[in-house]
């Protein structure tokens, strides 16, 4: 099983070059029209497609300037208390929440670099 799986990952990441040679391959050498090799390989395109991102961890890079204001807003978003709070911003970089839903994500980056932090979503 994981060399199919290890297939169907070659055949989701071929160029469009690739794909090109395959269908021509596939027609030369063993009679299978083009279009029937499109099918197949956009069919895992579309596998590829699905696996779209949807937790995000919020990370502090650096406090910047105005260490307590982001102290203080770490705090206030993440539910901790002053000293871990703290012990977050010392510590960057570090992750304020794992595991958020992009417009989550989003709205703490936006607050952290209000207060004065640099932030990175992965």
């Amino acid at each position: 099983m994981a060399d199919l799986k290890q297939f169907a990952e070659q055949l989701v990441n071929l160029t469009v070059k690739e794909v090109n040679e395959l269908a021509t391959i596939l027609k030369d050498e063993y009679g299978i029209e083009p279009a029937a090799a499109a099918v197949v390989v956009s069919g895992g395109g579309d596998a590829a497609a699905e696996d779209v991102q949807t937790e995000f961890t919020v990370v502090l890079k650096e406090a910047g300037a105005s260490k307590l204001a982001v102290v203080k807003m770490v705090k206030e978003l993440t539910g901790l208390g002053l000293k871990e709070a703290k012990d977050v911003v010392d510590s960057a970089p570090s992750n304020v929440k794992e595991g958020v839903s992009k417009e989550e994500a989003e709205g703490l980056k936006k607050s952290l670099e209000e207060a004065g932090a640099v932030v990175e979503l992965k």
